[in-house]
């Protein structure tokens, strides 16, 4: 290489070979690798300064060659000052604790899954004798307030559709106005023995026709339904025949038509592989597919965990083959809407106020647009709730708040400000246990809106 213009440079020549040598070739003796290295930085020292003697006791190289003696002997030893000084400007200080440490497996932990149990403290179950067999009906609240009739959906009871979502801190402020009955389907309830080979299974009217001893078996008089899926059709059928024993509705997927070519036949499929071989995973899918719809895996891991081990392990497939049975061969609930006024009492739709909810990841949107099109649009609500498909699960907020509005629209429970549910929620987050259990007099209600407040549709 040229050299530039009053510059200089001298080659290695051997002492470059060398020192080259000296720096690459591995020793087998451990001090003999100490020498050649100690060798190989007085021959660097030499070259980067050949007027300059090693062996004379200058200060300076007296101490640089100290400081290269500690670092190459004593790696595991804390440095002088002068070196700790340098490892702390330069961010390398070394570190006793990292030298005993050594990574041996790394283990994942999972959170703990939430299990669908009974709540024995403020449920009271109790059967009813009806002349299709008896029933189980679960209370929950005082009985001297106006009542909450709920039913579940295809796969479900009360504990897995319902007592997570009544739990819930805003619902427990309406539960101090209201006693909810959570009727179970016959067969359905938690533990419940395998029905008789020659029970026949009620239809789907015959099971809202049970609603009757329901009432007479508490003394009601009247109630507000909440119902899901295969449930709010059983109180639609219920409200359209005893409109005078409905005061409200509240429908979640529910279907006011028959079933379809396609429904009915992975139905009897289904039917046919509970009643063989049990719960299969061909059934585990389809119900999953009914409650939450599609991508449930990717946007809720753990809840798609603890509805695939209630259905594998505490559903009676039996019993289950004969309701699906019964829900499949229903028939159409023969609603229309009727806009001329002078010809409303002529048109057969459900006279109550109802409240039409949807997620809009299920499955059974277009059947909700269908009820919403035969119900009265001057009492009736149609909200579709997104990112989700099982709306009292995914989305228990949006839909307490929804039911807390059309409860007020109907003059049921007071007013609640915000404020005070804040505060409600606020003492039940600070483990302010009395607060929470503690019976709140809210104002009863001296009025009634006829007008619902969600008269809309609305998307949240």
């Amino acid at each position: 290489m040229p050299a530039g213009v009053g510059t200089s440079y001298r080659s290695l020549g051997d002492l470059g070979e060398d020192v080259y040598k000296s720096t690459t070739i591995i020793e087998q003796s451990h001090q003999t690798t100490g020498q050649t290295v100690l060798q190989s930085v007085k021959k660097a020292f030499s070259f980067a300064s050949p007027k300059i003697d090693l062996r004379k006791k200058d200060p300076l190289i007296q101490e640089q060659r100290e400081n290269i003696t500690i670092v190459t002997r004593n790696r595991n030893k804390m440095p002088t000052a002068a070196t700790a000084e340098e490892y702390a400007l330069l961010g390398t200080m070394p570190s006793d604790s990292m030298d005993d440490i050594e990574l041996k497996n790394i283990q994942l932990q999972f959170p703990a899954l939430r299990y669908l149990s009974r709540d024995e403290g403020s449920v009271r179950e109790e059967k009813v004798e009806t002349d299709k067999g008896s029933i189980v009906v679960a209370v929950q609240g005082n009985r001297a307030k106006p009542a909450i009739v709920t039913y579940h959906d295809l796969g479900l009871n009360y504990i897995s559709s319902f007592q997570a979502f009544f739990n819930y801190i805003d619902m427990r402020v309406l539960l101090e106005n209201f006693c909810v009955y959570h009727v179970n389907a016959p067969g359905q309830e938690e533990g419940a023995p395998t029905l008789p080979e020659d029970y026949i299974y009620p239809t789907m009217d015959e099971l809202a026709e049970q609603l009757l001893f329901v009432i007479g078996h508490f003394g009601l008089k009247s109630f507000i339904g909440f119902g899901v899926g295969a449930g709010g059709n059983i109180l639609s059928r219920f409200a359209a025949s005893h409109p005078g024993h409905v005061n409200a509705l509240c429908l979640i997927n529910c279907v006011s038509t028959q079933a379809g070519w396609i429904e009915w036949g992975y139905q009897k499929l289904n039917v046919r592989h509970l009643r063989s071989q049990g719960m299969t995973q061909g059934v585990l899918d389809y119900l999953m597919w009914h409650h939450f719809g599609r991508g449930t895996e990717e946007r809720n891991h753990d809840l798609v965990q603890v509805y695939t081990n209630y259905f594998e392990r505490r559903v009676n497939p039996t019993n289950l083959a004969l309701f699906i049975d019964s829900y499949v061969r229903r028939t159409d609930l023969n609603l229309t809407r009727e806009l001329d006024p002078s010809r409303k009492k002529e048109g057969k739709t459900l006279s109550v106020p109802v409240i039409n909810i949807t997620g809009s990841l299920s499955p059974h949107v277009d059947d909700t647009v269908t009820l919403n099109g035969r119900l009265d649009p001057t009492n009736s609500s149609w909200m579709k709730i997104s990112d989700c498909g099982m709306v009292l699960e995914e989305q228990p907020g949006k839909v307490s708040e929804a039911f807390r509005l059309f409860l007020q629209g109907e003059g049921y429970v007071a007013p609640l400000s915000p404020l005070r549910m804040a505060d409600y929620r606020l003492g039940c987050l600070d483990g302010l246990n009395h607060l929470c259990m503690k019976k709140i007099d809210w104002p009863s209600a001296t009025m009634h809106i006829t007008e619902n407040p969600i008269s809309e549709a609305v998307a949240c």
